[in-house]
């Protein structure tokens, strides 16, 4: 038996009009990536070359006690580094020798640039040239900017991502790449899907262990799992792998159609990847359902924030029967979302960027049921009465494939029954 899904719309919005906005924008810094990416790449260490708030934001973002042996850190930038009295190349070097010499589990050293290191110009890629030289084979010393200056948190991945692929070995076998930091759950899922579809020569960026191979070359197609991922994109194409097109892979219509794109690159009948969908697809549908109860005819805002936004409002109007009235996000790369455009009905307004005073006022005009947002705006926003979701948990939750479709749609069930409990109480 197969499933029945949603038909595409009449008219998508991959070509809806684009309001873009300039202005003050509010998002976590790109260094908070480091959070879930340290628990992914079980050998790396993220060494951020910043200040002490850099090191304070971290330490709470992670929960990590001071005593323990997290797989990240903070090269503290002194005054004397930032007045230029001291050789902050020298003092960095000197770091890393005595990180590495107590760290003898470190395979991967990523030095993480943030806004101090970059106001003063510190070269982290000669620093990464350098130290790589030094300790290679057994350390390969890799570096990125998570500066929180004119980017959103999930850049801090893309920038990883990124860096890692100009050293990727060289392959001509015809290979799939999953591309995008998944919790181990939803990747090992993802993985057997594929595997029972007959795709095994699979690789995954990023990989969980240094020793892992993942190699690139012009037979290589890759599949995105995150929709942030816009330089890793264009650094793949660099090395001649092909990006296959596909809605992101929430829910079951988008994962079923992400599996589809898949198969059909590799000239995988259809029925094949109904046999082997079938079943997780109506223990999704069965999933969703319950939290569409409580989601079904309810008004969305989404504030920009992650860039998953546009594939989010796609599951939530399409599986869960709730009004998208703006959706916004903070750059629109049509070459990831075009798919999610496609399926998303005619209707919201469509914002790029941000003007966060701006985008207030019209959120407080459209009084939606729910807003998705920043820590920074959800407490003022729920203390006006509108009912909020943060948008960072979203990353940090396995949310992607079947089995967590029901998942994701609680998350933003959960905010809701909250709200009307508490006009319940209020009211007693």
């Amino acid at each position: 038996m197969t499933a029945h899904t949603p038909p595409p719309p009449t008219m998508g919005c991959r070509n809806a009009p684009l309001l873009k906005e300039r202005g003050q924008h509010e998002v976590f810094c790109g260094l908070t990536g480091i959070i879930w990416l340290h628990r992914k790449m079980q050998d790396a260490f993220f060494l951020v070359v910043g200040s002490r708030t850099c090191a304070h934001l971290l330490q709470s973002a992670a929960g990590v006690m001071i005593f323990a042996e997290p797989r990240f850190g903070t090269a503290i930038l002194e005054e004397s580094d930032l007045a230029g009295l001291a050789d902050a190349q020298e003092e960095l070097e000197r770091e890393v020798d005595r990180l590495l010499a107590r760290r003898s589990d470190i395979r991967q050293l990523f030095l993480v640039g943030s806004c101090p290191s970059e106001v003063i110009k510190l070269d982290l890629s000669r620093a990464a040239e350098r130290l790589s030289a030094k300790y290679a084979p057994r350390v390969r010393v890799l570096n990125y900017s998570g500066s929180g200056i004119e980017t959103t948190f999930t850049e801090g991945e893309d920038a990883c991502l990124a860096a890692m692929v100009p050293a990727l070995p060289a392959s001509d076998e015809r290979q799939l790449m999953m591309v995008g930091a998944l919790p181990d759950v939803a990747e090992d899922q993802a993985l057997d899907l594929l595997a029972q579809m007959g795709l095994t020569n699979v690789s995954v960026l990023p990989a969980r262990n240094a020793d892992t191979e993942v190699s690139v070359g012009p037979n290589t197609s890759f599949a995105l799992t995150q929709a942030f991922l816009g330089g890793t994109h264009a650094a793949l194409e660099r090395r001649g792998a092909r990006h296959i097109p596909a809605p992101f892979p929430f829910g079951e219509e988008g994962t079923t159609a992400w599996l589809r794109a898949v198969a059909q690159d590799f000239g995988i009948d259809q029925a094949r990847v109904d046999a082997v969908t079938d079943a997780p697809r109506a223990r999704a549908r069965k999933a969703v359902a319950k939290a569409a109860e409580t989601l079904s005819g309810k008004s969305l805002f989404f504030f920009p924030d992650s860039q998953m936004e546009i594939p989010l409002a796609r599951f939530l109007t399409r599986e869960c029967g709730m009004e998208a009235l703006e959706v916004g996000a903070p750059y629109i790369h049509k070459a990831l979302v075009a798919p999610d455009l496609d399926l998303l009905a005619e209707g919201p307004v469509i914002s790029e960027g941000q003007d966060v005073e701006l985008q207030l006022d019209r959120c407080r005009a459209a009084q939606p049921d729910l807003t998705v947002c920043g820590l920074g705006l959800a407490n003022p926003l729920e203390a006006e009465g509108l009912c909020t979701k943060w948008a960072i948990e979203l990353v940090f939750t396995p949310v992607h494939f079947y089995e967590q479709a029901g998942d994701l749609a609680s998350l933003f069930a959960r905010p809701l029954r909250r709200h009307d409990l508490l006009k319940l109480e209020a009211a007693e």
